[in-house]
């Protein structure tokens, strides 16, 4: 057993260990992040010293950290701190009023950003929102609500600052959708791919960089509290190197990752 006191002992728990010899334990003591005592209260607890931070589990359970292999880090962390979420939210009622809500506290030119997360089923009224309603919850501010990777919705000021209008042709790879003048409602198609949305999307004014690393650092701390400590970025969505690399390249210098 190490001599030195560890920095961090939890105990009174149910730890997974990984370990098929030793399946669980009830203690750890860690030293310099690393584990130097996996075992029972007693064995961890003698590893305490003056500067010891000691967390006592009341029986929880603690497992490894989880590692994500498909994950948007880097994207979803630039953008965290500009976007709405409606996980969990019951109603459209609901949805809107936040929407609202978000809306009269956004300074110009920020966008209104619903970006996944969320589906109609869990809505009591089974829908999407429709353009009219997005218009009445923001008249001025624009709103971008993407529904899974098939479309998004755009309100009216959307609209008007992306400069999409009954002029502009179809993209490649998708559709905006159009009224019988053929002006467009503010619907857009994914078809047949998603790239009309993250191109549209990528339009929105972008967050300082000092914002971007807060940003950064909230969206991991959201992933932590959900288990996950380590992850695979998967790039893509008009993430560019080395320009939206360079938050994390900072964090990392700074020792402020608490995301492998």
């Amino acid at each position: 057993m190490p001599d030195a006191p560890a920095d961090l002992i939890l105990y009174n728990g149910r730890l997974h260990t990984v370990d098929r010899k030793k399946p669980q334990a009830s203690a750890v003591a860690i030293k310099d992040g690393r584990f130097v005592v996996v075992g029972s209260d007693a064995q961890a607890m003698a590893l305490q010293g003056p500067g010891t931070q000691i967390i006592d589990l009341h029986g929880r359970t603690v497992i490894p950290g989880l590692n994500d292999s498909h994950l948007h880090l880097i994207r979803g962390g630039l953008n965290y701190n500009l976007e709405l979420r409606w996980e969990g939210v019951p109603s459209l009622v609901d949805a809107l009023r936040l929407l609202k809500e978000q809306a009269d506290r956004t300074p110009t030119p920020q966008w209104v950003r619903v970006v996944g997360g969320w589906n109609e089923f869990q809505f009591a009224e089974k829908r999407l929102p429709t353009i009219e309603e997005l218009n009445k919850a923001a008249p001025d501010t624009p709103v971008f609500v993407l529904h899974l990777y098939d479309r998004a919705l755009l309100n009216r000021a959307a609209l008007k600052v992306v400069g999409y209008n009954r002029n502009t042709p179809n993209p490649p790879g998708g559709e905006i959708v159009r009224d019988a003048n053929g002006d467009p409602t503010g619907m857009l198609i994914a078809r047949p791919n998603a790239m009309i949305l993250y191109s549209t999307l990528a339009k929105g004014p972008k967050l300082p960089l000092e914002h971007q690393v807060n940003s950064t650092r909230q969206f991991m701390r959201e992933l932590n509290r959900l288990g996950v400590t380590s992850a695979i970025d998967a790039g893509g969505g008009y993430q560019n190197y080395p320009d939206d690399y360079q938050v994390i390249q900072q964090l990392a210098d700074d020792k402020q990752l608490t995301v492998r």
